[in-house]
């Protein structure tokens, strides 16, 4: 079993801010832009907020409800209209996709969502980040695979609860690829079954990635069982050793500013199923009943 630690939502370059920590501490994802998405901002619904007034508020008009948002990973059913049978669903393509493949991700592997943030508040009735507050990484969500698609070689008639989805409508693309949730999520040697796929709702202290004693959001800090030894591979793209500290309870990770897809061999980290099982614990499952 594989742990994809995968990058999604706003950032400085897709988007060009953060998604808000709304006051409650509710963790607001907000899609990138996508403008061959039929899917607007306005359409999107957070908490019963719509995403149009969040996003055109953080970046100063720049993107409006009418823009298409990339909304991916897709995990909430009550955040847009469905069609009968939809589930969770996860587009990539690109590098990314070819590294997820040379990965040997496949069925059973888990992805965790994570994202920059940065607390918001509502200011003379606009949206606007805190003065003073920092960005941050934090995980937000998680899917783990069903089934795996490759777009371009569906039939015209499958999988019609999923057309809406932005990976339907790019350019063809041999690499395009949909990763479909499983029914149910079971860690190796976890006894507990979880939600297939869900998010975080409200911001905690286990989910923050970023060293609370950084400036920086990608110097991270994490459970010491993800530091890498002699039988355990390191994190895809964090292979130097300098990356890495060890001062157990915790290891340092200088994050790769580049990259989506984190790949970790979760057969090589036994001691990181019970981290895990601890998140998926306080998460919320995102599909409706089968």
């Amino acid at each position: 079993m594989r742990l994809i630690l995968s990058r999604k939502g706003f950032d400085s370059s897709a988007g060009g801010c953060p998604s808000p920590v709304l006051p409650d501490g509710s963790l607001c994802v907000l899609p990138i832009p996508d403008a061959q998405s039929r899917i607007r901002y306005s359409e999107v619904v957070f908490e019963e907020r719509r995403l149009g007034k969040i996003a055109r508020d953080l970046t100063g008009g720049r993107i409006r409800g009418g823009h298409g948002a990339h909304l991916d990973p897709d995990l909430v059913a009550d955040a847009y209209p469905r069609e009968n049978g939809w589930r969770p669903l996860l587009g990539q393509t690109g590098s990314a996709q070819g590294h997820l493949r040379n990965q040997g991700v496949e069925p059973g592997d888990l992805f965790l969502f994570f994202g920059v943030f940065r607390h918001a508040e509502l200011h003379n009735r606009r949206w606007r980040f805190v003065p003073g507050s920092r960005p941050f990484h934090a995980i937000w969500g998680w899917l783990q695979i069903g089934q795996i698609h490759a777009i371009d070689e569906l039939a015209p008639d499958a999988l019609p609860w999923a057309r809406y989805h932005p990976h339907f409508h790019g350019q063809p693309d041999a690499g395009n690829t949909l990763y479909e949730s499983s029914d149910a999520c079971q860690l190796a040697t976890a006894t507990e079954v979880f939600p297939g796929s869900g998010v975080f709702p409200m911001l905690r202290d286990d989910l923050v990635l970023t060293d609370p004693q950084s400036r920086l959001p990608t110097r991270w800090r994490l459970p010491a069982a993800f530091f890498p030894g002699e039988d355990r591979p390191p994190l895809s793209y964090h292979t130097r050793a300098d990356r890495w500290q060890l001062d157990s309870p915790w290891c340092y990770l200088t994050c790769a500013a580049r990259g989506q897809e984190f790949v970790l061999a979760l057969d090589a980290y036994p001691d990181l199923i019970d981290w895990l099982a601890s998140l998926l614990r306080t998460g919320r499952g995102g599909q409706p009943p089968l």
